[in-house]
């Protein structure tokens, strides 16, 4: 059987550390991105890691014309679809920008995987579906809420095409990962989070504040509910959340679940505050790093962490990496792209 695996946006930041790990299990990987948040050098750190350049074709996945061939070319057995535009802040500002991209790259995918025997699609979702939770930990069961941003609608609504999709007799099968807060980098700094421009994810914005690239941190409210009045996450490892789109892959293609849709959260089941997350960067950098308290952010849940009982238990996947080695990781990074001059 061929072991031929799409990865949209596979160049961004979960998506390159998935093609790693994806590599090293013997997969086929082509990739397809548009770059609009990421950059083609990263091919050269999976070279570096698995030995083995990763087929790249730059394509947005919202251009059906340039999809299709593709297709035609490729025997597709799976795909992990990665791409779009993922900053619940901007999502607010630029909601049609966040709208087009998200829900018209999937549904040009779902449209071709039926016409060329592509077996299943894992769809990369968030923990945004489920908006302000009313109690944590919080399991695949609890409720949908009204998502609090566009971004997190766009997650949402991606979900909903995926099983109306599958539901209408579509002979395809999906795993839905529910990711909670991915940090760090891979282990060797050949890869890692790498934002154009002015980062929208926390942790790039700590350890650019703790070289200097960025004069100061700010903290979005420090009068939430909350041990420390700072919003709380379940900040996991890239490396660990890669690993389980392998496993996702593997159980579809093995047909090892009746469901033609399941869905997993992917997360630590520990709760750690932005201002927590701080205190550890300084830790393990022995960095002091200048931030200050601003007000709450549109768009951002004040606490939300996961029960990862499912994917432990019936994914057979579980998060391993300590936040403290996460946070080391994230750092060698950061200290690695100045070496190599990017910043």
């Amino acid at each position: 059987m061929s072991k031929k695996i799409l990865v949209t946006g596979g160049t961004g930041y979960i998506g390159s550390h998935t093609v790693v790990e994806l590599q090293q299990a013997g997969y086929e990987v082509v990739i397809i991105d548009n770059l609009s948040n990421s950059n083609e050098e990263v091919l050269d750190g999976i070279v570096n890691i698995t030995g083995k350049r990763p087929i790249f074709f730059n394509i947005d996945c919202t251009d059906m014309n340039a999809l299709t061939p593709l297709f035609s070319e490729h025997a597709f057995v799976g795909i992990i679809h990665f791409a779009a535009s993922k900053a619940v802040g901007e999502s607010v500002q630029k909601p049609l920008l966040y709208y087009r991209n998200n829900l018209v790259s999937l549904i040009n995918l779902l449209e071709l995987m039926p016409r060329h025997n592509v077996k299943g699609i894992v769809f990369s979702s968030s923990c945004t579906v489920y908006g302000e939770p009313d109690s944590n930990p919080i399991d695949e069961n609890a409720p949908i809420k009204p998502a609090a941003s566009p971004y997190g609608n766009s997650k949402q609504i991606n979900e909903e095409i995926i099983k109306d999709f599958i539901h209408s007799g579509a002979d395809v099968k999906s795993i839905i990962l529910r990711y909670f807060n991915p940090i760090g980098a891979h282990p060797s700094a050949e890869i890692g989070e790498l934002p154009l421009g002015v980062p929208q994810n926390l942790v790039p914005y700590i350890t650019q504040t703790g070289l200097g690239i960025r004069e100061q941190l700010s903290v979005f409210g420090d009068d939430y509910d909350t041990p420390d009045g700072s919003c709380i996450r379940d900040f996991i490892n890239v490396v660990d959340l890669a690993k389980a789109h392998v496993i996702a892959i593997e159980r579809m293609l093995n047909d090892k679940s009746n469901d033609k849709v399941e869905i997993f959260n992917l997360g630590t089941g520990i709760g750690v505050s932005v201002l927590e997350l701080i205190n550890l960067f300084e830790k393990v950098s022995g960095t002091s790093l200048n931030y200050k308290i601003v007000d709450r952010r549109e768009g951002d849940i004040e606490k939300i962490w996961a029960q990862p009982d499912k994917a432990n238990n019936v994914l057979g996947w579980k998060a391993e990496k300590s936040i403290e080695e996460t946070m080391d990781s994230a750092w060698k990074w950061q200290l690695r792209l100045r070496e190599k001059g990017v910043m």
